[in-house]
């Protein structure tokens, strides 16, 4: 696995930081604009009235599972968010690696899209407002994801690992978080770097799912029949810790763990110093699920109500295929809204329905044009 990269960002003079702007996102009217959803397959949702189980994917939360709201910025807040922005617009070439003397290239489109001002938000969260901290672990993460080819994980190259369902999708939690769930009994490939690839392959595709105003993940993980062999090394959980807390902070709402056998106990407790303080007091354990994710959308192996049966050959081109065009809805917004650096997710994550670009076929064709 690739090493984090530690480049050392340059600080934006006084003089050259902007005035404080306002940056709580656009009011947008209940009747002009709509959650960028996309709708299930019909064949599907046919064969799920025939046979009584759930075989797709939830494609919202249920109505009244809203995420919290978001805390106002205090004053000082609101002038280090102006300053990373500044230093973000400002960012120049940026090394391909976390190699000495590696190459360097400009910000791409899907860097820009991917620095929006809720992730400026999440990395100075996740460094206690400390700005130069927050510079440095942004250009750490985009250095990682273009080392670790974030992007050029394919479904094609990732969808052996899932065929036995260990890993899939299902449902929304209390706070509108998508669930992702894990199951280390089915684990069906030996430990290789492309099972840690299929962890970040789902978180990339999770933060598709997630609607308006919707930042973080519920992770659902169920221990039962698994074996020493089936769960991940102490080495693989220490990779995965690194790029979980130094790439995608502030992304894990909450974790539920469920029939924790003794050995895995001992493993807790062996990488236990390594989850920071923060994480580890989103792990629960044995809890009542119905607590946490409403039992309609909750897997009944989980002890909820859904019957899910993850049949790969329906479930995964399903999962492949809302994601695609989420992602789709969303590139296309953050055009429409000018490409810039600091958008607003929550604004890319709505849709105007007066606007074409809500009709999906429209917003493949238009960005096969550009």
């Amino acid at each position: 696995m690739a090493n984090v990269a530690t480049a050392v960002p340059t600080d934006v003079p006084e003089s050259e930081k902007p005035s404080i702007p306002t940056i709580t996102p656009t009011a947008l009217t209940p009747a002009a604009s709509s959650p960028a959803s996309v709708k299930p397959d019909p064949d599907i949702l046919a064969r799920e009235r025939q046979t009584g189980k759930k075989l797709g994917l939830f494609t919202e939360a249920l109505p009244g599972s809203k995420p919290e709201p978001e805390i106002p910025l205090k004053p000082d807040q609101q002038e280090k968010y102006a300053g990373i922005l500044a230093w973000a617009q400002a960012l120049g070439p940026i090394p391909v690696s976390s190699e000495k003397a590696a190459a360097t290239r400009e910000i791409d489109d899907e860097e820009k899209m991917w620095l929006t001002r809720e992730c400026f938000l999440r990395y100075l969260r996740a460094t206690r407002w400390n700005t130069t901290d927050a510079k440095k672990r942004l250009e750490a993460t985009l250095v990682w994801r273009r080392e670790y080819g974030v992007l050029n994980l394919t479904p094609e190259y990732i969808e052996f690992e899932n065929q036995t369902g260990k890993q899939y999708v299902l449902g929304f939690d209390r706070n509108g978080r998508p669930c992702l769930y894990l199951n280390p009994a089915k684990q069906n490939t030996e430990k290789s770097p492309r099972q840690i690839q299929h962890l970040v392959f789902m978180l990339e595709r999770v933060v598709d799912l997630m609607g308006p105003g919707q930042e973080t993940l519920a992770l659902l993980v169920d221990f039962a029949a698994s074996t020493t062999s089936s769960n991940p090394s102490i080495a693989q959980s220490r990779q995965v810790l690194n790029i979980l807390q130094g790439h995608y902070p502030e992304r894990l709402g909450r974790s539920l763990v469920t029939n924790l056998p003794w050995f895995v106990h001992g493993f807790f407790k062996i990488i236990n110093p390594f989850i920071d303080p923060l994480t580890r007091a989103k792990l629960k354990f044995n809890e009542d699920m119905t607590l946490h994710v409403p039992a309609s959308q909750l897997d009944k192996k989980f002890g909820g109500e859904c019957d899910f049966e993850y049949d790969h050959s329906i479930w995964w081109p399903e999962f492949i295929r809302i994601t695609k065009e989420r992602r789709a809805l969303y590139t296309a917004r953050w055009k429409e809204l000018g490409s810039k650096i600091g958008a607003s997710e929550f604004e890319l994550k709505v849709v105007n329905t007066q606007d074409p670009i809500a009709d999906i076929s429209a917003v493949f064709e238009k960005l096969e044009v550009e």
